[in-house]
């Protein structure tokens, strides 16, 4: 006889959550037509957090990608005018990537595409369970043990 494994349960839910949160934020970015691919969104947004415009590679570090992944979604993003890479005014051999006023235009649009993607996965859940959700997943995602924050 197997002995239940709830941490398994509980991690195996994340997961199918997870599956589900990308599904259901993929098919709300089709339905907007925005011809931005989720990982493409994912960049912008970490450019539009940024101070400064940041290098290729502080990028790739930031999205915990190989530096040729994010070379192939600035080569796409530039090619449809919402980033643009500029030389480093310090050191001229430096490249750096920056938001184009299209970019910040399709940021805005894709902001609604993840409200309204989130309004329909926390649909089932009260005001207050929203807001006990939301305290446990600061929990988890900031690796505190609970009860220590």
């Amino acid at each position: 006889m197997t002995m239940p494994d709830p941490d398994g349960q509980l991690a195996e839910q994340l997961l199918r959550l997870t599956r589900r949160v990308h599904r259901i934020q993929k098919r709300h970015l089709q339905q907007r037509e925005l011809g931005v691919t989720p990982a493409q969104s994912r960049l912008l947004r970490t450019l539009a957090h940024w101070g400064s415009p940041p290098r290729m590679a502080d990028l790739a570090e930031r999205l915990e990608v190989v530096p040729r992944a994010v070379t192939t979604l600035v080569d796409a993003l530039e090619a449809s005018g919402m980033v643009r890479r500029v030389p480093d005014p310090a050191n001229r051999r430096v490249i750096r990537i920056e938001l184009t006023d299209e970019g910040r235009s399709t940021l805005r649009e894709l902001h609604a595409v993840r409200r309204s993607a989130a309004e329909e996965i926390l649909a089932p859940l009260t005001g207050d369970q929203r807001e006990t959700l939301g305290t446990l997943l600061d929990t988890l995602i900031d690796g505190a043990p609970a009860g220590r924050c």
